[in-house]
């Protein structure tokens, strides 16, 4: 939950970018699994409409 990528900065289990996106999803963005997850399930619906629908992104691009 505490995972930062050297090279971009991303954070988090989702690897938020900014990490501070995730406030959004509760100000214990920094220290609860949970609440990172809810921000990456909510922003996978908003951006691929499901979980599912961002897996097939990610295998048709290599990128998401």
């Amino acid at each position: 939950m505490t995972a930062t990528n050297a090279s971009s900065g991303a954070y988090g289990l989702v690897q938020a970018l900014p990490g501070s996106k995730m406030a959004s999803a509760g100000a214990d963005w920094k220290t609860n699994p949970a609440t990172q997850i809810k921000w990456g399930l909510n922003y996978m619906k908003s951006r691929y409409g499901s979980p599912c629908g961002a897996w097939s992104f990610w295998q048709a691009n290599g990128w998401y």
